[in-house]
């Protein structure tokens, strides 16, 4: 949480800013985005401080950059600095310097997930699975369902190729007995689950048997109470308080939804970003090569992402009379719905509904923005993603996720509710307005530094070396 500012000011013909070389100190009121700036800083740090102290400079295009960044400082007994993080703006590269006592400990961990396919969840834990294995560690993956879309490291046990059409409980114990066997003989360290938490007799289940004496860390993905904490969130307390620790994807699940509750051994880590997306590309279909066109991708369910709404929005726009385009993305329940409602729109020749792809970011590299409509969300990667590739966004500023990467008019806009005017208007303003675009693109890379793999991988390190 923000406490305090100062603002130093060096004294005229000089740059240092301490006062014995004639520089002075004022009270300072930061704004909005300067807050958003540090707290996004302090999201780089390998390690959460109890304290912290961020110091920031304007650059020439007066654009905040970090000049340092501290935390635990002198050590009297050791006549060094300990654990100082320094965090130095140079051309856009954050160079990341720490002085640690001893080198850290290699683990055996297991995930487990449903899957590695189609979600944002998903793509987290096979992204984790190798931020793990690039550290040293020893990876396997569990998965319940045979799905797997996305590049992953380590050892895969894939249980989902034991799964029969029409399951029925004895056979799924069974199954899950085998999962009970594999982590008994193999010893973990950790075991880091992804699976959502939405009923409170399998997750009693998996306490009292599956997971019994194992040293578990959960994540929570969403910030809808019962898709996490299940409807019986009371009960459910008592089991994540046995947890080595538990991790939220957003600083809002952590502080709204998991202590609230009564979790106290909690933690914010969020959803990373690969860097080498930039690199990979893939390929822009066909049809919309050389056109402009504003992107949602995702999963298509319209119950959690509001797609109707945002339809609704495009058409109200009438950026389809600009020769713009709405691009669709991904798989799910309700496309073929969804297809059924734009085939009636005045917009529906520039509606298009594209396939899912695992590759999709030469499609958002080339889009105008990326847009997020969801009623809820835990950490939506579409942010980091989008931003990474330099794409801006135009998003909802809905609990959980978008307010602690948007700052608005810097790398994309938030819509502050859910109004189809605004939302249209905001569509229309980042759509045609060249300049405001042009200047979120800019920023858009490197308003996203802390959400690296590089980064967020220093973070899970560092609380792996701390969970034992």
């Amino acid at each position: 949480k923000y406490t305090h500012a100062v603002k130093k000011i060096a004294k005229k013909g000089d740059f240092r800013v301490q006062d014995d070389h004639g520089g002075k100190v004022e009270k300072y009121t930061p704004t909005k985005e300067e807050i958003t700036f540090s707290e996004n800083c302090l999201q780089a740090s390998p390690s959460t401080p109890i304290y912290a102290r961020v110091d920031i400079v304007y650059d020439n295009n007066n654009n905040p950059s970090l000049s340092e960044l501290c935390n635990l400082l002198y050590s009297p007994t050791r006549s060094i600095f300990i654990n100082i993080l320094s965090l130095i703006c140079n051309d856009q590269k954050y160079h990341l310097l720490m002085m640690q006592e001893t080198p850290g400990r290699k683990f055996k961990v297991c995930l487990v997930s449903i899957s590695l396919a189609k979600g944002g969840a998903e793509r987290s834990c096979a992204m984790l699975s190798r931020m793990l294995t690039g550290l040293g560690h020893e990876v396997h993956l569990v998965l319940l369902t045979d799905a797997v879309d996305f590049e992953y490291a380590g050892k895969l046990f894939n249980l989902g190729l034991q799964k029969k059409e029409n399951e029925n409980n004895i056979k799924r114990f069974f199954r899950l007995k085998k999962l009970r066997k594999y982590l008994l003989k193999e010893k973990f360290d950790f075991i880091i689950d992804h699976r959502p938490k939405n009923d409170i007799s399998r997750e009693l289940f998996y306490h009292k048997y599956i997971y019994k004496d194992q040293p578990r860390i959960y994540v929570t993905h969403s910030a809808r109470a019962d898709n996490y904490l299940t409807v019986h969130p009371e009960k459910f307390v008592k089991i994540a308080n046995k947890n080595r620790l538990n991790v939220a994807v957003s600083r809002h699940i952590e502080n709204e939804l998991l202590k609230k509750s009564g979790i106290s051994n909690t933690a914010t880590v969020h959803n990373a970003y690969d860097p080498q997306w930039a690199e990979d590309g893939g390929t822009i279909p066909e049809f919309l090569t050389g056109k402009k066109y504003i992107l949602y991708y995702g999963r298509i369910d319209d119950g959690v992402k509001d797609l109707m709404f945002l339809i609704r929005a495009f058409t109200f726009s009438k950026l389809w009379r600009e020769d713009i385009y709405l691009v669709l993305l991904g798989e799910g329940k309700d496309k073929e719905g969804l297809k059924e409602f734009c085939s009636h729109e005045p917009s529906k020749d520039f509606i298009r509904f594209e396939d899912f792809t695992a590759n999709p970011f030469a499609i958002i590299k080339n889009a105008l923005f990326t847009t997020l409509t969801s009623k809820y969300e835990g950490f939506p990667m579409v942010l980091t993603e989008s931003l990474s590739l330099g794409t801006p966004i135009v998003s909802l500023d809905i609990v959980s996720g978008p307010s602690e990467v948007i700052q608005s008019r810097q790398n994309g806009l938030l819509v502050p509710e859910r109004s189809i005017p605004l939302f249209s208007d905001a569509m229309r303003e980042m759509a045609l307005d060249k300049k405001l675009r042009t200047y979120c693109e800019t920023n858009a890379k490197s308003s996203v530094k802390a959400f690296s793999m590089d980064s967020i991988a220093l973070k899970w390190d560092n609380f792996l070396q701390h969970a034992t």
